[in-house]
């Protein structure tokens, strides 16, 4: 074969090489369905948060020798406010977490006190559950704190999800190495999570399920969270009532207002 037609072929085969790679690229941002990883988490959270929402939840914390049920209302106003106030048991009622944009309050009834979080407690165990500070008051924001790739589809008891992954930007304070989420296509419904520690061992599991009518839209009402490291050990949260539509001003979420709520 003469030299010139090797040189040709070798170099064909180089830009063969580097197409697949360009393309598999393209892949990992988007999907058959043209949405980058992005679009897609903004869709699921429009859809299973709005821009403000009021809830009315239990939570029930099992153990290998006990359960633990506490009740509670939550207020969230974008990513930047939220409000949880316990109201049962009897000896947690009243106590209150205030997300302010980067601020992080904890009120105690009990000795009337509020602690404002530093971001090292937001790793720490939310009310003895398996769920983090961070889980529930949310204070990373699953779309500007992480970077997205796109992975192959999978289902989840049968219904077709986009699976994303998330890594945490080297400047966000989080403690998870890389999350994968499942997000359903038919509904855009966030149905798993799998959250990877420093080691990228899994650390735990967030499954949502039983999808029923809330606040006029069809969502999950149960979210179950699992740790990979201790058997028998589950937290359970059931939404029981969503508004989609509270009148509630920024204002709303201020110290004052979670030590004056009944």
């Amino acid at each position: 074969m003469p030299c010139g037609e090797i040189i040709n072929e070798t170099k064909f085969m180089k830009i063969r090489k580097n197409l697949r790679i360009i393309v598999l690229l393209m892949l990992a941002t988007f999907n058959l369905s043209g949405q980058t990883p992005v679009e897609i988490i903004k869709r699921m959270e429009d859809k299973m948060k709005g821009d403000a929402s009021y809830m009315e939840m239990t939570m029930t914390t099992v153990r290998p020798r006990y359960t633990r049920d506490i009740s509670m209302r939550m207020w969230s106003k974008g990513d930047d406010y939220s409000l949880i106030f316990i109201t049962a048991p009897a000896k947690d009622k009243g106590t209150g977490f205030l997300k302010r944009k980067k601020e992080m309050w904890n009120y105690l009834p009990t000795i009337d006190k509020m602690v404002k979080m530093p971001p090292s407690m937001m790793s720490q165990s939310w009310m003895g559950s398996d769920f983090t500070n961070d889980d529930l008051v949310r204070g990373s924001s699953t779309l500007e704190d992480y970077t997205h790739r796109m992975l192959p589809s999978e289902k989840i008891e049968g219904i077709d999800c986009f699976v994303i992954e998330l890594v945490p930007k080297p400047e966000s304070a989080i403690v998870y190495s890389k999350v994968l989420m499942w997000v359903s296509k038919d509904k855009y419904l966030q149905l798993r999570i799998e959250n990877f520690d420093e080691r990228m061992e899994l650390a735990n599991v967030i499954a949502q399920s039983k999808i029923v009518l809330l606040g006029g839209r069809e969502l999950p009402s149960v979210m179950e969270m699992t740790p990979a490291d201790k058997k028998g050990n589950k937290t359970i949260i059931t939404i029981k009532r969503i508004d989609f539509n509270p009148k509630i001003e920024d204002d709303f979420f201020s110290v004052q207002n979670l030590k004056n709520l009944k």
